[in-house]
């Protein structure tokens, strides 16, 4: 770079300007002015955009109808399988789907499952292990036995000293309860439970041993004699196919319960709860919602319950009811009872007054833990 020397008195002071060009500043532009709009406003937008034309909406599926009921109606609750496009609507199909599926849905004949929807007499009775059908003489036989434990009219103070268990009355008619044992076996065969009318042991939970009265915490009252001839008699009814009239129904928010197919007496023996024994402390956080207590033990280990979710009967789909609250207490009609007979513990399903058909069949949710949070249940 040029200096100017002042010693040099050829130099004159001049300006030295260098080969980098300077910029001028820029304008400044009056306070008054708007600054420049860098986008368009929608107006500007709009009026020089060309209009699109709608497209015309896909009507393929606008003439679907249900396969079951064969009507259109209700397209929000008709479910199209996806693959083969055929509709079905959820209250039609079998078991009723109750809230739309997540994901892909196929259709009966497009997926490998197939539900039960109806047996045959021949399949009932090899479900419930049924050998031989009544004929009079038997059916002579359990009428005679049924009036010996009728109860007598008698003053209200006797009544109340005896208060015996009654053996069930199945309904007359034999296709009648082939239709009830077939609505049960329906049921089972959709939750895949294994049908079984005793307490079952399996290995890695609570052994048989390990259910005795005996440790029960305070004690446990004692089946009598008589009560205990009248289990004995309702199992051998059961085992010949005579079973307590009572059908399996689905519905939409409570899902299975049990509703009486004929009248059933006060203090009418229905089922034992039935299901696999198992430790209490092993259930702490299962979130079976059909889990009865068996045993309640002085020691919390050795407490036992009762888990139909891999074999069951009846018991397992009558549903429980908060008593809590008024509406419950007026809708339940039947009530759990455990019992020792012959020093193991029972627990036996026994009706509280007198049960009409059609009616559906609740007991307390709270059996003996008053301490259990049922307050804000339905």
């Amino acid at each position: 770079m040029a200096t100017w020397n002042a010693s040099s008195p050829t130099a004159s002071p001049s300006r030295f300007v260098s080969s980098r060009r300077r910029t001028k500043a820029p304008r400044r532009r009056p306070s008054f002015e708007s600054p420049p709009r860098k986008m368009k406003s929608i107006a500007d937008i709009m009026a020089k955009s060309v209009p699109v034309l709608e497209q015309e909406q896909d009507d393929s599926y606008g003439d679907v109808t249900c396969e079951k009921c064969g009507s259109g109606e209700r397209d929000d609750e008709l479910l199209l399988c996806d693959k083969c496009d055929r509709g079905f609507h959820m209250k039609c199909l079998r078991p009723i789907v109750v809230r739309v599926p997540i994901g892909p849905w196929l259709c009966v004949d497009c997926s490998d499952q197939r539900p039960v929807t109806s047996l045959s007499q021949k399949k009932i009775l090899h479900f419930f292990r049924i050998e031989k059908q009544i004929d009079q003489t038997d059916k002579s036989e359990s009428q005679e036995e049924t009036r010996k434990y009728r109860r007598r009219s008698c003053s209200l103070t006797v009544k109340k000293r005896k208060r015996k268990l009654l053996p069930l009355v199945p309904s007359e008619d034999p296709d009648q309860r082939l239709k009830q044992m077939g609505t049960l076996a329906s049921a089972l065969t959709a939750l895949g439970i294994k049908y079984s009318d005793d307490l079952t042991y399996i290995t890695g939970m609570a052994p048989r041993s390990a259910n005795q009265s005996k440790f029960e915490k305070g004690g446990m009252q004692v089946l009598s004699k008589e009560d205990l001839e009248t289990l004995e008699q309702c199992r051998a009814m059961c085992r010949r196919g005579e079973c307590p009239p009572l059908v399996v129904v689905f519905d939409p928010l409570e899902g299975y319960t049990v509703e009486a197919d004929g009248p059933i007496k006060d203090l009418t023996f229905i089922a034992e709860y039935t299901g696999d024994v198992d430790y209490l402390k092993n259930r702490e956080h299962d979130d079976c919602d059909s889990i009865m207590t068996l045993l309640l033990s002085e020691d919390p280990s050795k407490s036992l319950v009762i888990c139909p979710d891999k074999y069951g009967n009846i018991s397992r789909f009558i549903s429980g009811i908060n008593n809590h609250n008024r509406s419950g207490k007026k809708k339940q009609n039947c009530k759990c009872v455990r019992y020792s007979v012959n020093g193991e513990c029972r627990v036996l399903l026994v009706a509280t007054r007198d049960i009409s058909k059609g009616e559906r069949l609740y007991y307390d949710y709270n059996g003996y833990e008053h301490e259990y949070p049922t307050h804000h249940f339905l």
